[in-house]
């Protein structure tokens, strides 16, 4: 971990919003999740959320690229559990789908504590979500076609969240809680150690000014002996 990296790194991580995320009901297609993925990263969405069967969404966020790796993904096992959940931690449900009900996506406020809820490509939104959203949002459309390609619809939200946000001075400086932003920096810096204190159940070290470990946390952890043939 080079001075540099260690800087862009933390400068990344400032700007995160945790008060932004995606709900993928049930997006199937492994170049959109990818690409949901890659705008998150851009935007600064801390978190995205997903509906995930026979562990189909955690092979499509292997593939996001490099992305994947700072953009975190929750997993629900229903869409029922996903948005109880959502509505547990108090987010506020934007839900994609054209209609008679459906404002302009850029009347929403974006500022707010958002989760957008994004549908499988062919089928949209699921019933459930339609009937839990706070909000329904349309993309105008002046051309001929009814709809967006899922990940270009939500590229457009989140880049309207951006703007809004970024005109609120919601990415002057860090919104996360202490402990999760230097958990994450751990993390972002050193993911092979992390892996490795999650497995024996210790805590990160602390990081140096210059992002370097104060201390090594396996001085005390034995050496597997090599057998010899």
């Amino acid at each position: 971990m080079t001075p540099e990296r260690f800087a862009k790194l933390k400068a990344a991580l400032a700007r995160r919003q945790p008060d932004l995320t995606v709900f993928m009901d049930a997006v199937n297609k492994s170049h959109n999740v990818s690409a949901i993925i890659r705008t998150a990263d851009a935007v600064g969405v801390h978190r995205l959320h997903a509906l995930s069967t026979g562990g189909s969404m955690r092979r499509h966020h292997m593939i996001a690229g490099g992305a994947r790796h700072f953009v975190s993904l929750k997993l629900h096992s229903s869409t029922a559990a996903a948005l109880a959940a959502l509505r547990g931690e108090g987010w506020r449900l934007i839900a994609a789908h054209a209609g008679k009900d459906a404002r302009d996506y850029r009347d929403v406020d974006y500022t707010a504590k958002v989760a957008i809820v994004v549908g499988a490509e062919l089928v949209g939104v699921s019933e459930a979500a339609l009937a839990a959203a706070d909000e329904r949002v349309a993309i105008p459309m002046r051309g001929l076609g009814t709809s967006l390609n899922v990940s270009v619809a939500v590229a457009v939200m989140l880049l309207e969240a951006e703007r809004q946000r970024q005109a609120a001075g919601l990415y002057d400086s860090s919104r996360m809680t202490a402990a999760e932003h230097d958990e994450t920096l751990f993390e972002w810096c050193y993911p092979e150690i992390a892996e490795r204190c999650r497995q024996l159940g210790r805590p990160y070290p602390p990081l140096m000014e210059d992002g370097r470990l104060a201390a090594n946390p396996f001085l005390d952890v034995p050496v597997s002996p090599v057998t010899q043939e």
